[in-house]
């Protein structure tokens, strides 16, 4: 563990840059979301999240050129494809006629196609993590009944994002979190701190804080203090420590939290949010 005030401001300093470089926050249509949502197999009515699984349609049609797979992910994932293609890998308009051509010569490059491959043996089941964030949402919509639950989709995005937050969606990039020892990521140039997150015991807290972040966001985000900053991102780090049942974010800002809740019991969690100071 890191000591002091000077570590623990480099620390939520590089989750702050985490947040600007991983978020992605894109204001499609509340109509065309929705149709997304819509689709649910029978036996997952119980559920109120479930990780769907874009990541193999990309692997299909991206290793195979199976067109099949690409139909489906342009007609079940149309604002994720566009998302992908346009925001995270930039390779043009999603309406170009050339752009499915483009986007499955991209990711013929060898690392690119280990990266697709080794994706999907290390999640073949994800079903531990998927568990998880349903009993996590489900806690959070306790906590925040107005809240719009998230569609939560997997995909690999050339390790360009970790995690990106659309329009009340999260999207998990697999090839962030295939392990700190995988061999590919030193070769990268990601160093010994960076490859500690990503194993895949961060992708539950990751989604979480990400999203807490982009639906509860600091109006005044540009212009207020750091340790505003700070401390709002000390409360969302407290609320996913408490939805995942354990301490995962350690630092002062979380104990601050920790500290002014356990002196006012009484305070919803959608108030600790709304306050402006908790000392």
């Amino acid at each position: 563990m890191h000591n002091g005030s000077l570590q623990t401001t480099k620390k939520t300093s590089r989750i702050w840059k985490m947040v600007a470089l991983a978020i992605i926050v894109t204001l499609y249509s509340y109509g065309l979301f929705s149709c997304g949502v819509g689709s649910k197999k029978d036996d997952e009515h119980k559920m109120l999240v479930n990780i769907e699984r874009y990541d193999r349609l990309e692997y299909r049609y991206l290793t195979t050129g199976d067109f099949s797979a690409l139909q489906e992910m342009n007609t079940e994932f149309p604002i994720e494809t566009r998302m992908l293609i346009e925001d995270i890998l930039k390779l043009g308009e999603a309406t170009d006629p050339e752009i499915n051509a483009k986007f499955l010569k991209y990711y013929q490059d060898t690392t690119l196609q280990t990266l697709l491959a080794d994706s999907q043996a290390k999640f073949a089941n994800m079903e531990d993590i998927n568990r998880k964030f349903n009993d996590a949402f489900t806690k959070l919509k306790k906590w925040f009944p107005d809240m719009v639950l998230p569609r939560i989709y997997t995909q690999v995005t050339s390790l360009d994002q970790s995690i990106v937050i659309g329009n009340h969606s999260i999207g998990i990039s697999l090839d962030k979190y295939l392990g700190a020892n995988y061999p590919l990521y030193e070769k990268m140039g990601y160093n010994d701190n960076q490859r500690k997150q990503m194993e895949r015991k961060y992708i539950l807290p990751d989604g979480i804080l990400f999203y807490l972040l982009s639906y509860y966001h600091l109006p005044s985000f540009d212009t207020c203090p750091q340790e505003e900053r700070d401390i709002h991102l000390g409360k969302m780090q407290w609320i996913v420590n408490h939805a995942i049942g354990t301490n995962f974010y350690k630092n002062k800002y979380v104990a601050e939290v920790d500290n002014f809740m356990k002196r006012n019991p009484k305070t919803s969690y959608d108030e600790l949010i709304r306050l402006s100071k908790i000392k």
